[in-house]
């Protein structure tokens, strides 16, 4: 049974990045013997608590399994405290949908080959992305001497040109994606670090 003399754990929170998500929570004072923690999940379609891999565990978070990462189910964990024979009350999370509430992170700039007017551009996304994705690439560029100024383009490839370039220029370019799940849907990603490249002389 639950105890009032055990606190219930604080802080429990979903961070999920390029879809890997993990269960983090502050740690349980006591003043003696060791806390540990139980995680159970439910998914509102079939609304039961469930164990996880994360039983009577001491760290404080708990990574979601392969079996979970199906981005639009909507998903809720609880975790307690244990001491001994004494249970704290469970602590629910918020309803999380990875398709929703995952952070994008930013794609990956492989390769620039300048030309005099053109930049070419390789990128990897930042998570693999499974049948029916729809990746959209931002691209925002930029003189270095005049930054106030950007350009915006877009693309669906991985290597594209930035073009109607002046010649031995420099530029720089920030690239983020859009991930369209479905027509209503869109999660937009981080912006990379800026990368510059001077476009050579014809």
């Amino acid at each position: 049974e639950s105890s009032p003399h055990l606190p219930a754990p604080k802080d429990v929170k979903v961070y999920s990045y390029n879809f890997n998500s993990l269960l983090r929570w502050s740690p349980v004072k006591v003043d003696r013997g060791m806390v540990l923690y139980t995680v159970h999940f439910k998914t509102r379609a079939f609304n039961q608590w469930e164990e996880m891999n994360c039983t009577r565990i001491t760290q404080t978070e708990c990574r979601l399994p392969w079996s979970l990462k199906k981005r639009r189910w909507t998903i809720v964990w609880r975790v307690r405290a244990e001491l001994g024979q004494v249970t704290s009350a469970w602590v629910e999370t918020d309803e999380f949908v990875a398709e929703r509430n995952t952070t994008i992170g930013p794609p990956k700039v492989n390769s620039v080959t300048a030309r005099s007017d053109s930049l070419l551009i390789r990128v990897t996304p930042p998570f693999g992305p499974v049948p029916g994705d729809f990746l959209q690439y931002h691209v925002s560029y930029w003189e270095n001497a005049t930054s106030t100024t950007k350009k915006e383009t877009e693309t669906s490839d991985t290597l594209f040109k930035i073009r109607n370039l002046k010649e031995s220029t420099l530029y720089c370019f920030r690239v983020q994606v859009e991930l369209m799940t479905h027509p209503s849907s869109q999660l937009l990603g981080q912006q990379s670090a800026p990368v510059c490249s001077r476009t050579t002389i014809s």
